[in-house]
């Protein structure tokens, strides 16, 4: 059996395509890349994935590492999705769920990204790792990074929480505190990556996998609703990688033919100080 079906990359915004076997970022046209996979050959069923072990590796044909050898793993996925009565009373939600992805290695969902992003970079050769961040996502793949026997520099804004600071630190990563904001941390990585060719960008968005560890979010709320759709799914988001994420699984899952129906209607949470899709959405921007 087949372990992934992944195809090739493509750019949605122009469509061109690129080889999945090398190391990408972004398209020529300065857009992000996704992962496609041939679904057609994809011959396993939800009752088949249902007796897999409880990790998001459960949807590996659809996921991007080819061999099995290459999984880095620290048993992350399959979080509950709980009942809350209490909450869904008062905001007059009966039916409200909430998916805990703070049991995850790191505490965070971000720790999905960093699995199968560091997974696919270990397999594709590469041997250091860069990137900015806020905090949750530099200590997760500082962590799976080590896991992976690999370097990982990490900037951070001096504002960053001290818990994922100290991760990072105890991951062996490289910590750089900068004085500003995430973009100044961005800046800094761009010029660290200009001087370093061994290491990759693995900033948001910038390399096409992190997409593909977020999506299981959306697999596995699908298969712990019986393989069907939520009416709405309300996600609080930086940079929008899991809401991608999340469109693309229930899309490849309707190609599939696991589901039927309308998909979930995707609801973005942002802070007031760093609400960009938020902004753009009210504005009836195009991007």
């Amino acid at each position: 059996m087949t372990f992934s079906c992944l195809s090739h990359l493509d750019c949605a915004r122009c469509g061109r395509q690129y080889d999945a076997d090398v190391v990408n970022n972004l398209c020529t046209c300065g857009s992000p890349l996704l992962a496609r996979y041939s679904l057609a050959s994809v011959s396993v069923s939800p009752s088949d994935i249902a007796v897999r072990p409880p990790t998001l590796w459960r949807y590996h044909e659809v996921l991007p590492v080819r061999s099995a050898e290459r999984v880095v793993s620290l048993g992350e996925g399959m979080t509950p999705l709980l009942p809350m009565p209490t909450l869904g009373k008062d905001l007059d939600v009966p039916g409200l769920l909430m998916k805990d992805d703070g049991l995850i290695p790191t505490g965070s969902f971000k720790a999905r990204g960093a699995a199968v992003g560091v997974s696919r970079a270990s397999e594709l050769g590469v041997t250091g790792l860069a990137m900015p961040s806020n905090g949750n996502a530099g200590a997760a793949w500082a962590l799976y990074g080590a896991r992976a026997g690999m370097s990982s520099l990490v900037a951070m804004p001096t504002g960053a929480p001290r818990i994922t600071q100290a991760e990072c630190v105890a991951a062996g990563a490289e910590l750089i505190l900068v004085d500003g904001h995430i973009g100044d941390a961005g800046k800094l990585i761009a010029s660290r990556l200009a001087a370093d060719g061994s290491l990759m960008d693995a900033s948001t968005l910038k390399e096409p996998y992190r997409i593909e560890g977020k999506k299981t979010m959306g697999y596995e709320i699908v298969e712990q609703l019986g393989w069907t759709c939520p009416d709405v799914i309300v996600y609080p988001t930086g940079g929008g990688v899991g809401l991608i994420g999340i469109h693309k699984a229930i899309s490849e899952m309707r190609s599939l033919g696991w589901i039927t129906g309308p998909g979930p209607r995707l609801v973005a949470v942002q802070a007031t100080g760093c609400a960009p899709i938020v902004r753009a959405f009210e504005a009836g921007a195009t991007e």
